[in-house]
């Protein structure tokens, strides 16, 4: 691919994932993306990723190698053998190091919105073999029949993937937030074990029921008026 045309794409994408992150991936146009890249052919975007969706996987690909890279950097083996909240800590370190540029932020912010793919980690697009892993150990660990497994496990990602976006956003917007970085690991690590492992209760009722306010008692008025006689 000739230089000018490797540039093209790069500016392309870099303003996808920009306006992806802060606009909605379902709310910024292509034309928006093509104009801030300074493109005047409506169709650039199209020519270099045939279309949104392509763009959509060349931000995913981009970033989710280095981060599952990290994830398996650290894991030890055997990975079935480790503690719970070592195999969480290894997800939200990985996603950690994505906070430190403005392009893994926007990486981040356009995770959390693929809400609709989660449930396909087992083999889905946003699922490399790391995550995969990480993942099949935890569901085997949660209490449970198998749907309470898988929906614990679908509940932990969108977790993650929400707290990462959340802090994301409020980075790149200049502000600062709550809790230092270690502290808001260790804290969404606390969450995230607690919320695995927790034994299964009993149904939740769908009404509590209504206690009538406590009034004293009245006393007989042969009593109440016994004392004044």
């Amino acid at each position: 691919m000739p230089r000018d045309a490797t540039g093209t794409r790069e500016r392309l994408l870099r303003e996808a994932e920009r306006l992806f992150a802060s606009r909605g991936v379902h709310q910024a146009t292509m034309r928006e993306i093509t104009e801030a890249a300074g493109q005047r052919n409506a169709s650039a975007l199209t020519y270099h990723f045939g279309s949104r969706e392509g763009v959509l996987w060349a931000i995913l690909q981009r970033h989710n190698e280095p981060v599952d890279a990290e994830r398996g950097r650290l894991l030890a083996e055997p990975a079935e053998e480790m503690a719970t909240r070592d195999l969480v800590s290894a997800l939200l370190v990985a996603y950690a190091g994505r906070l430190a540029s403005s392009e893994g932020r926007d990486y981040l912010r356009v995770v959390a919105q693929l809400t609709d793919l989660f449930p396909t980690w087992r083999d889905g697009p946003l699922s490399p073999p790391y995550l995969r892993r990480i993942l099949g150990i935890l569901e085997s660990r949660v209490p449970g029949v198998p749907a309470v497994r898988r929906d614990r496990v679908l509940n932990a990602v969108m977790l993650i993937t929400a707290a990462f976006a959340e802090r994301a956003k409020v980075v790149e917007e200049g502000g600062a937030p709550e809790l230092e970085e270690p502290a808001f690991l260790a804290n969404l690590a606390d969450m995230l074990v607690s919320g695995l492992e927790a034994p299964v209760g009993p149904p939740v009722p769908r009404r509590v029921a209504r206690r009538r306010p406590h009034r004293p008692r009245r006393l007989p008025e042969t009593i109440r008026g016994g004392s004044e006689r």
